[in-house]
Formats: structure tokens, C-alpha cells, sequence
């Protein structure tokens, strides 16, 4: 059996509600990631995980049967990051020398989550 072997961080980005957002975090499964908001409201994601975000069942595991809940939850983080402020959260994993590496990135600013992967192709201009 083939593991991931992955990486995520993210950039800090403060928050308008540090107790919601505390709420909110607790209320989803990030399986082995880290996460914290700090006494400054800064959010900040890292850890030896893909970043994907699962509801959590009553007793703080992930609710696999769900599904994957990542693009819920930064639509609901999106509404308490203001103004100028923007959370960047970047994964990077490989499994084994197998194809494809695993790259994501998304960035929730403006209210609005945006994701890139590696899936796109654009020609180089000469």
C-alpha cells in the first residue's frame, strides 16, 4: 500500500471574529493538520496532510461517509476574512515516484475562494 506523503501551510491571515472562527474550525474535521487562531485573531493551517476538510461526527472524528467538505467550509471562512487580509493555504505530497505529484493551493480574499491545481496547461508565449 502506497502513502501520501504531503505538506500544507498556509499564510496568516487575521480575522474579523476570532471566537466564531474558533467555533467554526472545531466544528470540521482537518484530520492530522493543525490549526489555530491565535490571541490576535490570526488563522494560520500547517501540517503532514493534504488539505481536505471533513464535518466532524459528535465524537470529533471525521464524517467520512460526508464527504469532503473543503470548498463548505472556506465559502464560511471567506465571510470573516476582511478587507486586505487573505488566507493562502498551499498542499504538496507525492505518493510513492508515482504520477501525478499533488499540488493545490487555494486563497479565500474579497469573499470569494479560489483554487488552482495542477490539472491546467497554458502554452508558453516566445
Amino acid at each position: 500500500m502506497a502513502t501520501l506523503q504531503a505538506a500544507t501551510t498556509s499564510t496568516g491571515a487575521i480575522v474579523s471574529d476570532a471566537q466564531t472562527v474558533r467555533q467554526l474550525c472545531e466544528s470540521y474535521c482537518f484530520e492530522t493538520l493543525n490549526w489555530e487562531v491565535d490571541e490576535d485573531g490570526e488563522l494560520t493551517i500547517w501540517g503532514y496532510d493534504s488539505f481536505e476538510v471533513y464535518e466532524a461526527r459528535d465524537d470529533g472524528l471525521p464524517d467520512y461517509e460526508g464527504g469532503i467538505v473543503t470548498h463548505e467550509f472556506l465559502r464560511q471562512l471567506a465571510e470573516y476574512i476582511d478587507g486586505d487580509q487573505e488566507i493562502d493555504i498551499q498542499t504538496a505530497g507525492y505518493t510513492k515516484c508515482r504520477f501525478p505529484v499533488l499540488a493545490t493551493r487555494y486563497v479565500v480574499r474579497d469573499g470569494e475562494v479560489l483554487h488552482a491545481d495542477l490539472s491546467g496547461l497554458d502554452p508558453i508565449d516566445e
